[in-house]
């Protein structure tokens, strides 16, 4: 309850969610002693796959035994994911505490909720200062509250793609302005870029071209290829490795675990092979193509595959339906989007579905209900409105075999997990 209040009166610190400004947060940090100058940092910034790859990473550092600070958003059942620090989440009075101890010293001056969640990792990582700080940038890059540091270790560039649009003006929409936003800003240190389309890997090559890093591309300096019987080859200028699958699903968490492994493996924290290998096989990701093997939801399905993936752009959904397209079975997907998403896109990349069902996600006043949802995909088969996720669980006849996954959105698979 305690936790509940103190979040209450941040979010009333600031009119807007996102004011796209480093002021504020500078301002602050100045007052905290400039904490985010004490840290080793990676900072990960693109579109999708930054939590995976952070969590690969995270994975592996601590198969090491190498103290790690991590920094992510949003979080998906609780605040306290957001608050990693020495390889454990704050408790809730942990966190109460540190937040009451920024809140007084920014004395109610205006900041975004982020910006002072992020001024309060920054002052706790601090306190660490040997420890390697995994930290996720929010929508852009350029003026995003992480964006402070004077140096960090490395900067990895996950997948880019089309995504937070109404952040742009119009005539700015497009691939080569979010990649200016996410790479035109980054530290002269090392930057690690990931699997791209080639029109998106040549705009980043080229905004990045005046950047004095040591860069490493994928396909030119580190690559894996999908192999058989449980494993998969991953191979760099420090030579190949033969690896077990992960503990994650889908085709494209091997590209994201491959970019960990090539920035880790560049940064020479002696880290041994056999970490790497136990390490990406205790990944934990949490809303990315997890399945869902207990829980009152899980009941409902029964024994059918039951996945959630909070997946809400047009390159989620490409990637989710490369994994779908890979198992010979009937899909049943339960949808729930935010109102800013391209929505016709996004289910447009979704094949051979067996059904539709759109659902409201609750308490989240900017998703698009699911009534007008419904609307949009009229033009699919077998589409249809339920009130709930429990409702739209009942309401699809699952034969032996099927699948059934819910996917649209990062909230929505919060509530799904709650609920489970």
């Amino acid at each position: 309850m305690k936790l509940q209040k103190i979040l209450s009166r941040f979010l009333k610190l600031h009119p807007k969610e996102i004011d796209l400004s480093l002021d504020r947060i500078l301002n602050l940090c100045e007052k905290l002693g400039n904490p985010q100058d004490k840290i080793k940092a990676i900072n990960v910034v693109g579109t999708n796959g930054k939590n995976s790859t952070i969590q690969a990473c995270y994975s592996i550092l601590k198969e090491a035994n190498i103290k790690c600070n991590v920094y992510t958003s949003p979080h998906i059942q609780k605040i306290n994911e957001r608050f990693v620090f020495n390889n454990q989440e704050l408790k809730d009075d942990e966190l109460a505490d540190l937040f009451e101890e920024v809140e007084k010293v920014n004395n109610n001056q205006p900041i975004t909720f982020f910006e002072i969640l992020t001024a309060c990792y920054f002052y706790k990582a601090a306190q660490y200062p040997k420890n390697i700080n995994l930290v996720e940038s929010g929508l852009f890059f350029r003026f995003d509250a992480t964006n402070i540091l004077k140096k960090n270790l490395a900067t990895i560039i996950t997948s880019i793609s089309k995504d937070h649009l109404d952040w742009l003006p119009k005539n700015d929409q497009t691939i080569e302005k979010i990649v200016f936003e996410k790479t035109s800003n980054l530290l002269n240190s090392n930057v690690i870029v990931a699997k791209q389309n080639q029109n998106t890997m040549n705009y980043i090559k080229r905004n990045i071209s005046k950047n004095q890093s040591n860069k490493i591309f994928f396909n030119e300096d580190f690559s894996f290829t999908n192999g058989e019987n449980g494993y998969f080859y991953y191979e760099d200028k420090f030579g190949g490795l033969k690896l077990p699958e992960p503990n994650v699903l889908g085709l494209y968490q091997l590209e994201n675990i491959s970019t960990a492994i090539a920035t880790l493996r560049m940064l020479d924290f002696n880290i041994k092979d056999e970490n790497i290998k136990i390490g990406i096989q205790k990944i934990n990701n949490i809303a990315r193509l997890q399945e869902i093997t207990t829980g009152n939801l899980k009941n409902l399905v029964k024994d059918n595959l039951f996945l959630i993936s909070g997946d809400h752009n047009e390159d989620g959904a490409r990637v989710l339906n490369d994994y779908l397209q890979s198992l010979d079975c009937n899909k049943h997907i339960i949808v729930g989007m935010m109102a800013n998403k391209d929505h016709e896109s996004y289910i447009g990349y979704l094949k051979n579905i067996s059904s539709i069902t759109t659902v409201d996600i609750p308490n989240q006043p900017n998703a698009i209900s699911g009534k007008k949802l419904k609307d949009k995909f009229n033009h699919l088969p077998n589409v249809k409105y339920a009130e709930s996720v429990e409702k739209a669980i009942k309401s699809i006849k699952l034969n032996r075999g099927d699948l059934l996954i819910i996917t649209g959105s990062l909230y929505l698979c919060s509530e799904v997990l709650n609920l489970n």
